[in-house]
């Protein structure tokens, strides 16, 4: 799972299911234009793939700069944190892990956590 969030908001505005490839990349920042969303900056780690997709954009690469997203990974992982367990306890189908994770970003988005 790769997300984007917004760092003044605390908002996610889009997130893609996936391989950790370029293709889920580009997903995303199809998903991120699809939605008319203008950026000033885009911040992620040193990862060659989101150099490759985003490499038009204002794009600063630090670890320094993302620890806002790192929050929410955090909280991710309180919230749901049956689905990072490593024994097969919480569920085998697939779309049930995604329905876990999409609830967790409604309430994260509309401040409920």
């Amino acid at each position: 799972m790769i997300y984007a969030y917004h760092r003044a908001s605390g908002e996610i505005v889009a997130r893609v299911f996936g391989k950790r490839n370029t293709n889920t990349v580009k997903e995303l920042g199809c998903k991120i234009k699809a939605l008319g969303l203008k950026w000033g900056g885009l911040l992620t780690d040193n990862w060659k793939r989101f150099k490759q997709v985003f490499n038009d954009t204002n794009h600063l690469m630090s670890k320094a700069s993302t620890k806002g997203i790192e929050g929410n990974n955090c909280r991710l992982r309180h919230r749901i944190r049956r689905a990072f367990r490593r024994t097969c306890c919480f569920s085998k189908k697939m779309e049930n892990h995604i329905k876990a994770f999409e609830l967790a970003f409604y309430y994260i988005n509309y401040g409920h956590i």
